[in-house]
Parts: C-alpha cells; sequence; structure tokens
C-alpha cells in the first residue's frame, strides 16, 4: 500500500487506516468502503486480543506477516475482518468497525437488506463485512498483493477529525483507548460498554 507502513503496533497503524479503503471484487460487482472507524488488538499483550494466549490455528494469521487479513466469526453470527499488523511473529491486529460505501452501493445494500439506509450499511464490523462480501474464505488474504479483497489509500484524515476512545463491547482492558474514528461521522458505530466489564482495578 503506497505510502503507508502496517508493519508497527496497532494502536499506531490504526489511526492511520481512517480514510484508507478496502475493495472486493466478486463476480456480482465490485464494493468499496471508505474505513471510518477502528479498534487495535495488541497480541500477547492485550487481554482482549484473541492472541492473549499465544497462538493457535484461529489466530495464527494475527502473527504475520503485515496486510494480510484476519477474518473471525463473532458470537457465531457475523464475520469480523481485521488488518494483520506489526512486526512478523508479534500478533498485532486493527479491527475494521465501520466504513463509508464509496462504490457498488447497490451491490452492499443487496447484500445488508434493500431497507438499510447508506450510512448504516457498513456500520459495525458485521455489517462491514456483510456490505464487503467478506466470510471465512478470506482468512489470510495477502491486501496488499492484487487478490480480491485488496486495500489502497483513500483521502488524507485530517488530525483535528480523528477521535480516540475506548473499546466497544469488550469485557477485559475495555477502558484502553485503542478505538479511533472521524468525529461526527454518521457511518461510525455507537460506543457501547460491554455488561460484562469490570472496573479497572482499584477503581
Amino acid at each position: 500500500m503506497n505510502g503507508m507502513d502496517l508493519a508497527h503496533p496497532a494502536e499506531e497503524v490504526a489511526p492511520e487506516l481512517l480514510g484508507a479503503v478496502l475493495t472486493h471484487q466478486t463476480p456480482e460487482g465490485t464494493v468499496s468502503i471508505t474505513i471510518t472507524e477502528t479498534e487495535a488488538y495488541s497480541g500477547t499483550a492485550d487481554p482482549a486480543s484473541h492472541a492473549y494466549r499465544g497462538r493457535t490455528p484461529r489466530n495464527a494469521v494475527m502473527f504475520g506477516p503485515a496486510g494480510h487479513l484476519y477474518v473471525y466469526r463473532s458470537h457465531g453470527l457475523h464475520w469480523c475482518a481485521n488488518i494483520v499488523t506489526g512486526r512478523d511473529g508479534i500478533a498485532s491486529a486493527v479491527l475494521i468497525r465501520a466504513g463509508r460505501v464509496v462504490e457498488g452501493e447497490d451491490l452492499a445494500r443487496t447484500r445488508r437488506g434493500t431497507k438499510v439506509e447508506s450510512p448504516r450499511l457498513a456500520r459495525g464490523p458485521g455489517n462491514f463485512c456483510q456490505a464487503l462480501g467478506i466470510r471465512a474464505e478470506h482468512n489470510g488474504t495477502d491486501l496488499l498483493a492484487g487478490a480480491s479483497v485488496t486495500l489502497s489509500e483513500g483521502e488524507p484524515v485530517p488530525a483535528a477529525l480523528v477521535r480516540v476512545g475506548p473499546r466497544v463491547g469488550v469485557s477485559k482492558a475495555h477502558d484502553w483507548q485503542h478505538r479511533f474514528y472521524l468525529a461526527d461521522d454518521p457511518t461510525v458505530s455507537a460506543y457501547r460498554l460491554s455488561p460484562r466489564a469490570k472496573p479497572p482495578t482499584g477503581a
């Protein structure tokens, strides 16, 4: 990806991915989505990360190399897409939480539902993957190698528009300021504290 180095910790890459574009080319057509919300997960140092307890067959993609897609099923219902970051061998990934459809809106709406409003087409990680057509078979895809799913630079996002906050819906390390999103953007998902979240130690 021109001008963007993904081989850095997730919390550094996550804000830089705002404004970048994920594109999926399929026989049905092409959908492109500009990323408006991300969350960083720092591997074995992060209690909320799938890689916290080490490498498994499920999370192996998270350990690199950077630029690959890590796809997993959430609560048995939705596919979620992460962009692997960091140095090879060290787990690190950025969850794509929301975006704005900039190409192929009709196809995205066919996948999401004909009555879904434009800002809601890719709002939330499960909806993002559904609109883009991302499923289990895309796990491990090299986003920079010209595959059917690619990552490219979009328009630069002014730093003044980037907001930072706690991650959504996780029960562990929920107060970490690892969520990055565009201010006042209607495609960004609402913040939700997990009912299983516990107050920080000493609080």
